[in-house]
């Protein structure tokens, strides 16, 4: 029997160490970086008050006294500068991990919704990539009947029992995302705790193969922790509604030949016997 697949969040984790020996390398560089600027600034400015043979160009005391006053003042401007500078590449280290994680996020969900042909196991992962990576604390998959042009809920995470278990294909905000195959962000304060209107999502995602609607993604209600949207929900917004509506769309495509090879069988079996 195969094993469970890794959660989300581990296997997140494990991709990370791709990038951990590059970020030790670079945080070296930037402290050897520092060192040898620091260094440089100083020997600048020693430079400029020496001769080819290094003695100082002064010739009295107070000379000597305003060529140190001189000398402290430029070595401290040019310190504030290579502090400034030290900070960007600091600044951009710190974009350049963010970026990894987005990345490794990316990856890593994108991998998972690939990596099984069983509809409940796709559906497992889309919910926890949603819960764990963009944060969502009430939400809903629902997916399209287009027998009857409904839309119902297939899986879902912390709603109450007042929710509407399926919505016409145009009909409010859902049905009217699905219909127009595209995605819906409330205004307003996403953390606003006044109360979950099932009618009033914070966000719906269309699932789109092309430009063929399969189902959405209604998130209602964020983790209290979650304080606002990132760059990165939106990039897993956008994944979402592509390889995640491939994923479903293959998965039960998968599962309704698996279901009817087996009646095949079954049926052959029977004529074997008779």
């Amino acid at each position: 029997m195969d094993k469970e697949p890794a959660s989300i969040s581990k296997k997140v984790e494990d991709f990370l160490q791709v990038f951990k020996k590059g970020e030790e390398f670079t945080q070296e560089l930037l402290k050897e970086n520092e060192k040898l600027r620091y260094r440089v600034a100083k020997l600048e400015e020693v430079t400029k008050f020496s001769d080819r043979e290094g003695n100082f160009k002064v010739h009295s005391m107070e000379e000597r006294i305003k060529f140190l006053e001189d000398e402290n003042q430029n070595l401290l401007d040019r310190y504030r500068e290579v502090e400034e500078e030290n900070k960007d590449f600091a600044n951009r280290y710190i974009e350049v991990e963010a970026e990894n994680n987005n990345l490794a996020n990316l990856y890593v969900a994108s991998y998972q919704l690939h990596s099984t042909l069983d509809f409940n196991e796709s559906l497992k992962i889309i919910l926890e990539i949603v819960m764990n990576l963009i944060g969502a604390e009430e939400f809903s998959i629902m997916m399209l009947d287009e027998k009857t042009n409904e839309l119902t809920i297939v899986a879902q995470e912390g709603m109450g029992p007042e929710a509407r278990t399926s919505v016409k294909l145009g009909e409010g905000i859902i049905g009217g995302s699905a219909r127009a195959g595209e995605a819906f962000y409330r205004e307003g304060d996403p953390t606003d705790l006044s109360g979950v209107d099932y009618l009033h999502p914070l966000v719906c995602i269309p699932l789109k193969i092309k430009e063929h609607v399969i189902g959405v993604i209604a998130i209602y209600k964020l983790l209290v922790q979650k304080q606002t949207f990132s760059n990165m929900d939106y990039e897993l917004f956008s994944m979402l509604a592509g390889h995640a509506a491939t994923a479903l769309f293959s998965s039960k495509l998968y599962s309704q030949s698996e279901r009817k090879l087996t009646t095949i069988q079954s049926f052959l079996d029977l004529l074997k016997e008779k």
